[in-house]
């Protein structure tokens, strides 16, 4: 049986590479960011905040909410927390708010209130097609799914503005913060160009003091949350040897925003030695879209997966790779799929010489669509100054963080407890040197 070598890993993992580096005498890679302000910020809208749970008051993380017949949307953080930003001129229209396995219900937008919202959503009770109706070969509805991209995902370039959160922590503690409202130029799903991204707004704070002797750095951006959009780049994934690199398998059905979905498990053979991925992908039963993918890196072979994410390290430290976890989720509009969300959980654990205890770091990385417009013009994207390229670091100043209007009309994601403790910190810590 032919043997798989290291060169033919997924070229996605080139775009998810960490810096690490002895504070001392190491240069931090700048970013290359500029402040559109260009943008108007008269723009009238509602704030709406509140909470997303179960009829068991459990918080739904990631929970979708939108704007019926718009592009606005925005999705719940790990607490199920969230905070739309509304046009008055929307304000008469429904909120659709949809989570993976309940059922998904629409509000009127009028019915809510400024804050303190909370939306129960019920867990999905359905019955299975009749067995006739329904494929069970997962080779076959992998194939479909790819096969169908063109009719399933636009074939035009679109700009999509998103929100973009990189955290760092060391154990439980936040010690690295950088958000930025991102433009995306998306070129159309059967495209071989790349896609191109720009910074409107961002902020960052480090706190140093709790980073011991070392500097974590995270390069590439929003390029690991785009390049993450598995139809539209399915190769630095699978690479093109899908079925001789992963085993497939038909797990169950469920549902996402009503519509009835195959569960795929996917796992790499066993003689494969690279390390690629294993998981779940749920499949629009009617259309053969991916609607969602949730699934971990294999570290079985920790060191060649810790050579593919770390770029540079301290001499005097081994480095191991604990968690490299995996989300994207679609969004169905006008009878497409669009990106809505994804998030990537990278955990590492440092090993110093000459030191008794190790030092652990979890980052997490976070995009979430929350518009889409078809007024496209290349030409002007490309000359942008705001444009980034995929190895960026994001880097600003944290003067940002002072201000609780920063982000203007722009839609984010609400702050876990945890970030959203760090940012008050932070505003405490500015607010002391005035």
């Amino acid at each position: 049986m032919k043997t798989l070598h290291f060169t033919s890993k997924p070229k996605f993992m080139r775009f998810l590479v960490i810096l690490l580096g002895l504070f001392v005498g190491y240069q931090v890679v700048p970013a290359e960011i500029a402040i559109n302000y260009s943008l108007q910020q008269d723009m009238k809208f509602i704030i709406y905040t509140g909470i997303v749970t179960d009829n068991n008051s459990e918080a739904l993380p990631h929970a979708v909410l939108s704007v019926e017949k718009t592009n606005i949307s925005t999705v719940t953080n790990a607490d199920g927390e969230f905070s739309l930003k509304i046009p008055i001129s929307e304000i008469n229209k429904n909120l659709i708010i949809s989570f993976l396995g309940h059922e998904s219900i629409r509000l009127p937008i009028s019915s809510l209130q400024p804050t303190k919202n909370r939306i129960k959503l019920k867990a999905l009770a359905f019955t299975l097609p009749e067995l006739e109706v329904l494929t069970k070969d997962p080779n076959f509805i992998i194939q479909k799914m790819l096969d169908n991209k063109s009719q399933n995902y636009s074939t035009k370039d679109r700009i999509m503005t998103a929100f973009y959160r990189e955290t760092i922590k060391k154990r439980k503690t936040n010690i690295s913060l950088s958000e930025a409202v991102v433009e995306v130029y998306k070129r159309a799903y059967n495209s071989s160009l790349h896609d191109m991204a720009s910074l409107y707004k961002s902020r960052k704070s480090t706190d140093y003091n709790r980073l011991d002797t070392l500097v974590f750095k995270l390069m590439g951006g929003p390029f690991n949350n785009i390049y993450l959009d598995i139809m539209r780049y399915p190769e630095f994934i699978f690479s093109p040897k899908i079925f001789e690199n992963y085993e497939f398998k038909f797990v169950k059905t469920d549902h996402i925003n009503d519509r009835l979905m195959y569960v795929i498990n996917f796992q790499q053979l066993r003689h494969v030695v690279d390390p690629l991925f294993y998981g779940l992908l749920y499949i629009d039963a009617e259309s053969y879209a991916l609607a969602r993918a949730e699934f971990d890196m294999d570290l079985t072979n920790n060191a060649e997966a810790t050579r593919l994410f770390v770029r540079k390290k301290p001499f005097n430290a081994k480095i191991n790779t604990t968690k490299a976890h995996y989300i994207i989720d679609y969004r169905l509009i006008d009878d497409l799929w669009h990106y809505s969300y994804s998030r990537i959980d990278l955990g590492l654990r440092i090993n110093w010489k000459r030191k008794l205890f190790h030092t652990y770091y979890n980052s997490s990385i976070e995009m979430a669509a929350t518009d889409w417009s078809d007024n496209v013009d290349r030409k002007i994207f490309r000359k942008k100054d705001s444009r980034i390229n995929p190895k960026v670091v994001i880097h600003d100043e944290a003067s940002g963080f002072a201000d609780p209007e920063f982000w203007g009309e722009f839609n984010i994601i609400e702050p876990d407890k945890s970030i959203e403790n760090a940012i008050n910190k932070i505003q405490r810590q500015l607010r002391k040197r005035k």
